[in-house]
């Protein structure tokens, strides 16, 4: 006869009692392919939410430089694109695209499309909170985002980063 142990849920006390390698590793994953949030974002400790916690990780990102910023940006993969068709995305990222699975042939190779003039004139991926949004209004606001000025365009998908880790930060805190 087997036992198996409850893992306990994580607790932003025990969260901000961390040292730094511990810290990262309990929520860096949080931020695509960007430990580096987490581990700026420890020094700003203690956190009394998981919203001041957000609010941290943000922080770490805004005060990035341009080219960090950029790098971070280019971190995160493009909708149902190479990522998704190899499965090598996050968990997190497959589980948020979850939606594009279904896309009809005329509508994959829309996207391709959408999301190559996108990167072509922003030099990063397109990024929308998909959960947030129906297929349709993906379509429209890639469409749509892709004509912006690239300035205000990182500051669109940095917005949108943050809609998608809060949930992340989120789920990451719910009871199990």
């Amino acid at each position: 006869m087997s036992t198996t142990m409850a893992i306990p849920a994580l607790t932003i006390a025990a969260l901000g009692a961390m040292d730094q390698g511990a810290f990262v590793a309990a929520v860096g994953d949080l931020f695509e392919h960007s430990p580096w949030v987490a581990r700026d974002a420890w020094a700003r400790r203690p956190f009394g939410d998981e919203a001041a916690l957000h609010d941290a990780m943000m922080n770490a990102v805004y005060a990035a430089t341009p080219a960090q910023q950029l790098a971070f940006l280019n971190a995160h993969p493009e909708l149902a694109g190479k990522e998704a068709q190899a499965g090598t995305m996050t968990g997190h990222s497959t589980y948020e695209q979850q939606g594009l699975n279904a896309l009809s042939r005329a509508e994959f190779v829309e996207l391709q499309q959408l999301n190559a003039a996108y990167r072509a004139r922003h030099g990063f991926p397109f990024i929308i909170a998909v959960l947030g949004h129906t297929k349709p209004q993906i379509f429209e606001a890639l469409r749509n985002r892709t004509g912006n000025e690239t300035p205000s365009e990182m500051r669109e998908a940095l917005g949108q980063i943050a809609q998608i880790t809060r949930r992340r930060v989120h789920a990451r805190f719910a009871p199990r």
